[in-house]
């Protein structure tokens, strides 16, 4: 029988203050529930954890939903510009165009269906805003105990807390989830992707040329192998809409840049070595050279520090998951590849619905052990549909198969030819960045 009473706020621990953690946090903040995040990184912008995310319809609502109107406000205004709409172009290796989609533009960008890019680490700091004297940094969760009251997260520097309930987002390393689900470790993919950034604008000039301005890009390489890059331009500058809705916290990026990632087959990567930024720029430099020369020229534009590598792994689903006081959520249950862009939204996804459950549950004076079955059962459904989209569209675009591959990087191309609709990489108009 638990000691707190009816009118007590429960108390919830987050394990990771990524993405999910830090929004399922503003959500119950805002509803009054005591909230503590424990986040192993020693500070928030101690490394890299990937560069930017396209937000859907289900990201968007998710923040929608979960941040406070201010904060809202920010992300949309530290997002990309949706008003002139975009693509996104699969090519071969010398860029001939194999297919490519277009995502419609929408002139009073307000429509919140419409797919933004995000920087991951400024989407970051806008969902630390608030929480300051709740997230505790240098906390690595090692394991949670569970009783009938609650739960005790135990962490590496031999300290603990307690909590009504404990959610687990702390990754596809998730040691939580080891204890949980014992033998559900994401599976390996046999590739790995390098990822990397580049100013967008060097020597006042842009390295894409316009009619990748606005795209997405999947160059599809050697069997197993693909080059991926798009460009972040902030429809405001951050350092402007920090200081105007969110002054307490520092925009750790400042620019418009281009991601990119070069995906390898595993086996390119010495097994017995963890790589540093510096050797993984290296191994990304040699990989490019299989590539048009404009892909190489942003590899070779990169800043060598901001190199890091992320094997692709998929979760497995679970078949049978007791309901406890601790629950996961984002990566820590549902690692996906990167392929279509949904690893980062379906995490977000969770943090509102695992909220709201939360919130009706209170409201209803229902127990938290009803509110974790239904966001289990609801997420489970939804999140291991995109696991297996994720899948089977990396094994689509990394395939092995002459026939396929000749199809698809040759045939493909030569057909848009005699049509007349190759890309144009001519870099010969001015383009001006969003953050300008």
């Amino acid at each position: 029988m638990s000691n707190r009473t009816p009118n007590t706020a429960p108390t919830i621990a987050i394990a990771g203050a990524g993405l999910s953690g830090l929004c399922l946090a503003q959500s119950l903040v805002t509803a009054g529930f005591d909230v503590r995040v424990y986040e192993r990184d020693p500070s928030p912008h101690a490394r890299r954890q990937g560069y930017r995310i396209t937000a859907d319809e289900y990201g968007i609502g998710a923040l929608r939903r979960c941040l406070p109107p201010h904060l809202f406000e920010l992300y949309l205004a530290t997002a990309g510009d949706t008003r002139a709409g975009g693509h996104f172009r699969f090519l071969n290796q010398r860029m001939q165009e194999i297919f490519s989609f277009a995502f419609e533009g929408d002139p009073t960008g307000a429509d919140l269906t419409k797919p933004r890019q995000s920087d991951r680490q400024t989407l970051r700091a806008l969902l630390l805003d608030g929480l300051e004297d709740r997230v505790h940094f240098g906390k690595a969760a090692r394991r949670v105990d569970v009783d009938a009251d609650g739960a005790t997260l135990h962490f590496d520097d031999g300290t603990s807390a307690r909590a009504d309930l404990v959610v687990g987002a702390d990754g596809t390393n998730s040691p939580l989830r080891e204890q949980l689900l014992p033998g559900h470790a994401p599976e390996p993919s046999g590739m790995t992707a390098i990822y990397g950034c580049s100013p967008l604008v060097s020597g006042g000039e842009t390295l894409l040329p316009p009619a990748l301005l606005d795209s997405g890009v999947l160059s599809v390489g050697a069997p197993g192998s693909a080059f991926f890059c798009t460009t972040m331009s902030f429809k405001e500058a951050p350092a402007a809409a920090f200081a105007r809705l969110a002054p307490a916290q520092r925009p750790p990026v400042a620019n418009d840049y281009v991601m990119w990632a070069i995906i390898l087959p595993d086996s390119e990567f010495p097994s017995d070595a963890q790589l540093g930024s510096a050797a993984l720029y290296r191994r990304a430099a040699d990989a490019s050279r299989d590539f048009h020369p404009l892909l190489r020229r942003l590899v070779e534009a990169a800043d060598i520090d901001c190199t890091l590598a992320v094997p692709l792994r998929a979760g497995i689903r679970p078949t049978r998951w007791s309901v406890s006081r601790v629950t996961l959520m984002g990566d820590a249950v549902h690692t996906m590849p990167p392929f279509g862009a949904h690893g980062g939204n379906t995490a977000l996804r969770d943090a509102a619905l695992l909220g709201e459950k939360l919130c009706t549950a209170r409201e209803n004076g229902a127990s938290l052990e009803s509110a974790v079955e239904a966001y289990q059962r609801e997420m489970l459904a939804y999140s291991f549909d995109e696991v297996e989209a994720a899948k089977k569209m990396m094994t689509r675009f990394t395939t092995r198969n002459p026939i396929l591959r000749w199809g698809m990087t040759r045939v493909a191309p030569w057909v848009h030819s005699l049509r007349g609709k190759s890309l144009d990489l001519r870099a010969d108009r001015p383009v001006r960045t969003g953050a300008d």
